[in-house]
């Protein structure tokens, strides 16, 4: 899932200022409302530069309920090649999951709506937007905590390699299977992040310039936060090769990002 949340640092450096009494904690409400505002340098979606190796502004607001239920919106600014009809600049996801704990493993299931406004022009046959469940699973141990997460978007017109322009191939499906890992250092508001994920193609989303179908991305940060504020920069590549206009928007590069959490 792609909208932003606290570091696990910046969670634990919360809790550690919480004192322990119980008799003195008022419950948890019912509803909890949560937002980010956040400046990248690159917005890159499995390891693809979806800004042509520029700077997008994303903001996501979230709202839990007790019961574990919750429904967010995340949005970012995108370059037009994006999707295939190349009017697009802005990415709009709508998401509804539920969560759950038990004895220290956290099951989390949901669907995510990719919509991507503006992108038709008259008598344009192509579709842009998808559907696509998820589901994952983590557990964090003393200061690490680890997460299986698999995607799997259902064969649609979006999907297909020409996202449908052309009303002549077949519609697609995608999975999309990732492992992430995030380790708070112990005292200190600083975190170190890794993640490896794999795409399955052939769809729009994993079928490369080259042709080929499917590819691996992969991710190594840090993060530091003060108070609301979380910077986070990391190492991103994959084996890919996909070009936008003007370059390879899959090559390796170093992505800075400054979140704020209210």
């Amino acid at each position: 899932m792609r909208f932003s949340t606290t570091t696990l640092g910046a969670l634990l450096l919360a809790a550690s200022a919480t004192p322990a009494f119980a008799q003195e904690t008022a419950p948890p409400p019912p509803i909890t409302i949560n937002a980010t505002a956040a400046v990248v340098t690159d917005y890159r979606f499995r390891g693809i530069s979806q800004t042509d190796n520029n700077a997008a502004i994303q903001g996501s607001i979230t709202v839990t309920h007790k019961s574990g239920f919750y429904a967010s919106v995340w949005g970012s600014s995108i370059d037009d090649y994006v999707t295939v009809a190349g009017t697009g600049h802005q990415e709009i996801d709508l998401i509804a999951g539920y969560s759950h704990t038990i004895g220290g493993i956290k099951l989390d299931g949901g669907i995510l709506y990719y919509f991507y406004p503006k992108t038709k022009l008259a008598g344009d046959k192509s579709s842009s937007d998808f559907v696509e469940p998820y589901f994952d699973i983590s557990t964090t141990l003393g200061p690490v905590t680890a997460k299986t997460t698999v995607n799997y978007a259902p064969k649609q017109k979006a999907l297909a390699l020409d996202q449908g322009a052309s009303g002549k191939l077949q519609s697609r499906d995608n999975v999309y299977l990732a492992d992430d890992f995030t380790v708070a250092i112990p005292k200190t508001p600083l975190g170190l992040t890794a993640h490896v994920g794999h795409s399955f193609g052939p769809s729009w989303l994993a079928t490369d310039s080259n042709g080929k179908k499917g590819y691996t991305d992969w991710a190594l940060g840090a993060t530091a936060t003060y108070k609301v504020l979380t910077l986070g920069v990391s190492y991103v590549d994959t084996d890919a090769k996909f070009l936008s206009a003007t370059k390879n928007v899959s090559k390796s590069g170093v992505v800075a990002t400054l979140t704020a959490s209210f």
